[in-house]
C-alpha cells in the first residue's frame, strides 16, 4: 500500500554542512560590509583598486574564520552543529558575543600594538579599548543575517 509519497532521504549536498552554509554566507556578507567600511580606515580609500580589493579579501578571509570559531564554540555548548536550523536565543548570543570578543580583542592588537592598521577620523571609536564602531555593528548586523539565512538554507532539524 503506497501513501504517494516518496520517503524523504537526508540532504547529502554540500549546502547540508552547516560549516559550509556559514563560510559561504559570512564571506559574502562580510566581503560587502569590509567595502562599506573602507573610509573608516586610515589610507584604504587612497589605495590602488587591486591593493583594496587584497586588502578587503584578506580580512574577508578572517572574518570567515571569527565566525567559523563562533559557530563551533556556540555547536560545542549547544551539543550540535546543527544548532542553526533552530537556535535558542542563548545560543544566537553566544554566536555573536564570540564574534564581537574576537573582533574587540583583534582589532586592539592591530590598530593599537602592531598598529597594521589605522583608523580614520569617520569612524568612532567604543571605550574601552577604543574599538572602532563598524567593526562592532558589523558582527551584530552580519552574524544575525548569517543565521537568519542559513536558517532557511539549512532548513528545520
Amino acid at each position: 500500500m503506497s501513501t504517494g509519497t516518496r520517503p524523504t532521504r537526508p540532504d547529502r549536498s554540500l549546502w547540508a554542512v552547516p560549516e559550509v552554509t556559514v563560510a559561504f554566507l559570512s564571506f559574502v556578507l562580510h566581503y560587502v560590509w569590509e567595502f562599506l567600511q573602507v573610509p573608516t580606515y586610515a589610507g584604504m580609500a587612497d589605495l590602488n583598486h587591486w591593493e583594496g580589493i587584497k586588502i578587503c579579501t584578506s580580512a574577508t578571509v578572517g572574518d570567515v574564520g571569527f565566525a567559523l570559531t563562533a559557530f563551533w564554540i556556540t555547536a560545542l555548548a549547544a551539543r550540535s552543529r546543527h544548532w542553526i536550523s533552530g537556535p535558542k536565543r542563548w545560543q544566537l548570543g553566544l554566536f555573536v558575543a564570540v564574534g564581537i570578543a574576537l573582533t574587540v580583542g583583534f582589532e586592539y592588537y592591530y590598530t593599537e600594538v602592531s598598529l597594521r592598521w589605522t583608523y580614520s577620523d569617520f569612524m568612532p571609536r567604543v571605550p574601552p579599548f577604543g574599538t572602532g564602531l563598524s567593526p562592532l555593528v558589523q558582527w551584530i548586523v552580519v552574524p544575525l543575517l548569517v543565521v537568519s539565512l542559513g536558517r532557511r538554507v539549512l532548513g528545520p532539524r
